[in-house]
C-alpha cells in the first residue's frame, strides 16, 4: 500500500521534512517514489510547500496520507484559497 508521509531531514534539534510518497512497509528515511512537498516547522510562522496536483494524483491512485500530512494539506488549501495560488505558504499553527 502506498503512503503519503513525512520524511525527516535536517540536523539535530532543527528538523525539516519532505512530504513523500512511499510504500508503507519501508523505513522512514529510505527510498521513495516521489517527493511532493516540503515542511519546515521551526521558523515562526512555519514554511510549507506542497504540490497539490501531485497530492491529488497519488490519492486518486490509492495512496493513504498520514495524519500529519492531512493536517498540512488542510492548512495549505485554506491558505492558498484565501491568498491566491502560491506554491509556498507560511503557515501559522
Amino acid at each position: 500500500m502506498l503512503r503519503i508521509r513525512l520524511m525527516r531531514m535536517g540536523r539535530r534539534h532543527r528538523p525539516q521534512y519532505r512530504v513523500i510518497v512511499t510504500d508503507s512497509r519501508r523505513p522512514r528515511e529510505s527510498r521513495y517514489k516521489e517527493a511532493i512537498g516540503f515542511y519546515d516547522p521551526v521558523p515562526n510562522p512555519s514554511v510549507c510547500r506542497l504540490d497539490l496536483e501531485r497530492y491529488e494524483y497519488w490519492v486518486s491512485r490509492g495512496a493513504q496520507p498520514s495524519s500529519a500530512v492531512r493536517k498540512i494539506v488542510k492548512i495549505v488549501r485554506r491558505h492558498s484559497s484565501s491568498s491566491g495560488a502560491s506554491t509556498e505558504e507560511k503557515v501559522q499553527e
